[in-house]
């Protein structure tokens, strides 16, 4: 596993590997990297993993300094996995370039995450123009966990690169709920709580398909239906929810007819922030 730190030396280590998998994370890593890492060992003859806490996708400063760091643990997980290469840059390193052109989301795309979180799918989608710029990776992996983020770093990477971008099933732990860095910041308590939550909604799925009741036709009923499980789950749960509701996979509009959906949601345990999508 060879440790990179410079950009000349990621030039040096990757310019003749031309069927490079990228998995670009934060560290504090989990089985849900692991199975992207792993997922791209399969694909992929050589992979690079970037660990990078970007500062520009964080709407709240002291979200960006709590965000759970771990390095030794993270590069002991890497050896395990015999990942080839390790990109660990520094912020002023990354944005020394300053003329790439500044990501603006457009109206319609301020949904969901967008429409709460300001500014930080314009940086998600900065910090993976410049990777990729940088590693010219023949396919990126991202899970599927955030969704909406790999929806937009799809659209953008595909109109601007020959980089693939490959999504990964949710990973789940053994109560339900969605693998996240997030999930260290949550005590025992809480992580039995969101588990409760994640397998009442996945419930609730379950029950939305038996029925067959989900699409335009029945969107008044449908949102009735959503209305009362929001209701109920801060009742029971005692959770800030900002948003449940369901979208059409393939556009990410609530024109819910003829097309595969899920039911997003993003809710505050405490004053940690967690999202999922059933």
């Amino acid at each position: 596993m060879k440790l990179i730190k410079q950009i000349t030396d990621l030039n040096k280590a990757i310019h003749k590997e031309n069927d490079l998998g990228f998995v670009p994370t934060m560290g504090s890593l989990h089985k849900g990297h692991e199975f992207l890492i792993k997922t791209s060992k399969k694909i992929c003859r050589k992979t690079l993993v970037s660990i990078f806490v970007n500062p520009t996708q964080f709407n709240n400063k002291d979200d960006y300094i709590n965000y759970p760091k771990n390095l030794n643990k993270d590069l002991k997980i890497l050896r395990r996995l015999k990942v080839d290469f390790v990109y660990l840059p520094k912020v002023n390193q990354i944005y020394k370039d300053k003329k790439i052109p500044k990501i603006i989301l457009k109206k319609t795309q301020k949904i969901l995450c967008a429409k709460f979180r300001n500014a930080h799918f314009e940086g998600v989608l900065d910090i993976l123009n410049r990777f990729v710029k940088l590693i010219s990776p023949k396919i990126m992996f991202m899970g599927e966990k955030d969704y909406q983020q790999y929806f937009l770093v799809q659209n953008f990477i595909s109109k601007n690169y020959i980089t693939k971008v490959f999504p990964c099933k949710t990973v789940r732990g053994s109560n339900g709920m969605a693998l996240s860095s997030r999930n260290t910041l949550l005590s025992k308590v809480d992580l039995k709580t969101s588990g409760l939550i994640a397998m009442k909604l996945l419930k609730f799925k379950k029950l939305i398909l038996k029925k067959k009741i989900i699409d335009n036709d029945n969107l008044k009923k449908t949102k009735e239906l959503v209305k009362e499980l929001k209701k109920q789950l801060i009742n029971q749960f005692n959770i800030k929810i900002e948003y449940l509701e369901f979208r059409n996979l393939t556009t990410l509009t609530t024109n819910l007819t003829n097309s595969p959906y899920k039911l997003f949601l993003a809710y505050y345990l405490k004053n940690v922030r967690l999202i999922d999508n059933f």
